[in-house]
């Protein structure tokens, strides 16, 4: 198999999610609902969860029910320290440019959030570019408008020559679907197997604990019959 093209979630995929940055998000999304909403703060936690069900994210939620402006919404929610939960990653740097596939950022967080947090952990320079929620006009993982908007982003690659590296198997199920091979980024890697072997509904998959363990479970993706990303190529 030759892969061209590799998309990146950005938040608990590129950094260990027990450092805390995704769990302070999730407060400030509460802090949002309460003091900008008029949410009461006691049914927060299960609209929340209401929202992430039907519609993948709080934000298309809360576009949908309360109009809110995202812009408003994602500056508030992304207005944290990073460098108090981040440090930078040169092993993973060092990895990442050796790959020769065009590699993405694909997520349903927003490109201002996506670029403070890359810049943090030292991976500028390591991506063709965010496909971000409004580069997919709001459609986001796990809706599959959001991967067909992304395959088209990244300049129409056949899906068989993808691969997409995500924290959350829900994420992963709809890429699998149409033809990417798939791979679980979770320190809790050995618990979630089985949850990938279930769900798995066609097409290769893979588990990491963490991204450095690339090299060792795929391998082939270094190989010979490998894509050049133009982030390497001279000239």
């Amino acid at each position: 198999m030759t892969y061209s093209t590799l998309f990146f979630d950005l938040d608990d995929t590129l950094y260990d999610p027990r450092n805390g940055l995704w769990e302070a998000i999730r407060r400030r999304m509460s802090l949002f609902m309460a003091e900008r909403l008029g949410i009461p703060p006691e049914t927060i936690p299960s609209l929340r969860r209401q929202y992430f069900e039907q519609y993948g994210t709080t934000l298309r939620g809360l576009q949908i029910h309360y109009h809110v402006d995202s812009d408003e919404y994602l500056d508030y929610v992304h207005d944290l320290p990073l460098d108090q939960f981040l440090q930078p990653r040169p092993d993973l740097r060092q990895m990442l440019l050796s790959l020769p596939q065009r590699r993405w950022i694909f997520t349903n967080a927003d490109d201002r959030h996506a670029l403070r947090v890359l810049k943090q952990l030292d991976l500028d320079g390591c991506f063709e570019g965010i496909i971000d929620v409004r580069a997919i006009r709001f459609a986001c993982k796990p809706e599959p408008e959001a991967y067909q908007r992304a395959l088209a982003l990244a300049g129409t690659p056949a899906s068989q020559e993808c691969v997409m590296l995500d924290d959350s198997e829900r994420n992963l199920a709809p890429a699998r679907h149409i033809g990417f091979t798939t791979i679980l980024v979770s320190p809790n890697g050995k618990l979630a197997a089985a949850l990938a072997q279930a769900s798995l509904d066609g097409g290769q998959s893979y588990i990491l604990q963490d991204l450095l363990e690339l090299p060792r479970v795929m391998p082939e993706l270094w190989g010979s019959g490998a894509v050049m990303s133009s982030i390497d190529r001279p000239g």
